[in-house]
């Protein structure tokens, strides 16, 4: 077993491999920038380096100096978490070259799934279907227009280096493809160095369905069922489910031999997810592998009944996988990404200092976050501030369950996408399955139309005015129906949130908040 990991990241996914490692019996080393020194992920390590100021370039970007740190306090291995370096080809290399361990595939399967070109000429060779289109960047607009009429409009233009939506465009007839292939190719550029774009058939309303594998150095490796990641605004996740409503046994059975076929023709190893689109018609196309360990991980966990990252752990130590079946699902898994944005004003950041924080429990209830009281959120690194996951017997059980604790959670100082998280849960469509990756983009102007009813409205400006009163040191407040406060004035905003009061459960919040001033 590995005796010493240096986590090479920070927030929430750097608490969950300390946590791993303290049930293994590994020790843990935090990293952390000026802007992190206070971080819970640093405190529960059981030590932490300061490794420079808070741009991510000058910090969690600086490869050469983690792998310095690591030698420096005698780590074994080095995990990267998910974002900033892990699916970096030359850092794996760098990190194996330098005599440590890498927690995490070979570079050379990052390197074979780091374009999107190779990774779908890999696939084919597996067997696994892909989109319809190129695997070999396009030279000029005129080989794209060539290209687009051969698979016939819509078109998606997609940098071959690419994530997240960044080199992005769909592409609706011909008169559109050059002006669109010179945007994608400068927005590749600038986020990934690289203006290689291609093309692929664009797919109407299909779902965005991945596959967990995870796979041993003694050649095993196993699919753990489906995520469904179909939640997504401007291609970013948001609400993430295991397992999916439109996939049969048979269907998971089909995508998991596809996924493990593609991951055995890279020569994988650890924890990978393949994603894929399923079309209405239960066709499903291979879009390109993730070689790190995903975000929405915990709901494979929840639902398969595994610590994935330990398992990353015990793979990178030499075990072997426990079982060699593809196991099914058992129960309902959903998770939430609470962010530091404010829906109601086009998801803009938001920033501040953590003054309270109430976290939902109780059955079923899992909290994966990387914030406390005084935790100062900035605009240095992403949004996210937390995973809020549960888990239930059924689909429909698990829907309340997160419901029920959305409105547990408290967090005053920021605006967060809670709220957002309440209404998704709340709309028929969701609830009835009805989804693909642009029903959100739809159903977005609808969700943040609602009202919020007029005394909830008043109720959180008076829980924001209790607080703002406690902090003051006991005066009292007045509210009038308007929901404003004579101490600390609120304003409603369009999503029905409230000033500072992150549009909690307020009738909850307001009987917690009195009994904290009392």
């Amino acid at each position: 077993m590995i005796r010493k990991v240096l986590i090479a990241n920070r927030g929430e996914i750097a608490l969950r491999i300390v946590r791993a490692c303290q049930e293994l019996g590994v020790r843990s080393v935090a990293v952390y920038s000026d802007a992190d020194a206070q971080a819970p992920h640093v405190r529960e390590a059981d030590e932490a380096v300061h490794i420079g100021p808070a741009p991510a370039s000058e910090s969690y970007l600086r490869g050469d100096h983690l792998i310095a740190v690591a030698k420096q306090v005698g780590a074994d291995a080095i995990h990267p978490g998910y974002g900033f370096l892990s699916e970096r080809e030359w850092f794996a290399r760098a990190v194996r070259d330098a005599g440590l361990i890498w927690i995490g595939p070979p570079a050379e399967a990052i390197a074979a799934m780091g374009s999107k070109t190779a990774a779908r000429t890999l696939a084919i060779s597996a067997g696994t279907p892909v989109v319809p289109g190129t695997t070999t960047p396009l030279r000029d607009a005129g080989e794209a227009a060539a290209t687009a009429a051969q698979f016939g409009y819509p078109v998606l233009l997609k940098a071959a280096a690419g994530g997240g939506g960044k080199g992005m465009r769909v592409v609706r007839e011909a008169g559109e493809i050059a002006s669109a292939l010179a945007s994608a190719q400068r927005e590749a550029k600038n986020a990934f160095g690289d203006d290689a774009v291609y093309v692929e058939k664009y797919i109407e309303g299909p779902r965005h369905v991945e596959i967990q594998v995870l796979a041993d150095a003694h050649g095993n490796c196993i699919a753990l069922g489906e995520r469904e990641c179909s939640i997504q605004r401007r291609h970013q996740k948001m609400v993430e489910e295991a397992p999916s409503v439109a996939v049969s046994p048979e269907l998971r059975k089909r995508m998991g031999d596809a996924a493990v076929a593609a991951a055995k023709a890279a020569g994988y190893v650890n924890a990978g997810t393949c994603e894929f689109l399923l079309d209405k018609n239960g066709d499903f196309y291979f879009l390109e592998m993730n070689t790190r360990i995903q975000v929405e991980h915990p709901v494979t966990e929840l639902v398969m009944g595994i610590d994935l990252v330990q398992w990353q752990l015990r793979i990178a130590s030499g075990e072997r996988l426990p079982v060699l079946e593809s196991p099914q699902p058992k129960g309902w898994a959903i998770e939430c990404r609470i962010t530091s944005e404010d829906p109601a004003n086009g998801f803009l950041p938001s920033t501040g200092r953590i003054a309270h924080l109430h976290l939902p429990s109780g059955p079923g209830v899992r909290w994966d976050g990387g914030i406390e009281v005084g935790s100062v959120v900035g605009l240095s690194y992403d949004p996210m501030l937390a995973k809020l996951i549960v888990f239930a017997p059924t689909r429909e059980a698990a829907i309340a369950r997160m419901e029920r604790a959305l409105k547990e959670l408290v967090i005053d100082g920021v605006e967060t996408s809670r709220e957002f998280h309440l209404r998704v849960m709340a709309d028929a469509d969701y609830r009835a399955g009805r989804v693909d990756i642009q029903w959100l983009e739809s159903r977005l102007p609808t969700l943040l139309a609602q009202q919020a009813p007029a005394e909830t409205r008043a109720a959180a400006a008076i829980a924001a005015a209790l607080l703002a009163d406690r902090e003051r040191g006991g005066r009292r407040v007045a509210a009038t129906p308007e929901g404003t406060a004579s101490v600390a004035s609120t304003s409603t905003s369009p999503a029905g949130t409230t000033g500072r009061a992150g549009g909690s459960s307020t009738w909850a919040q307001l009987a917690r908040l009195e009994s904290l001033r009392s």
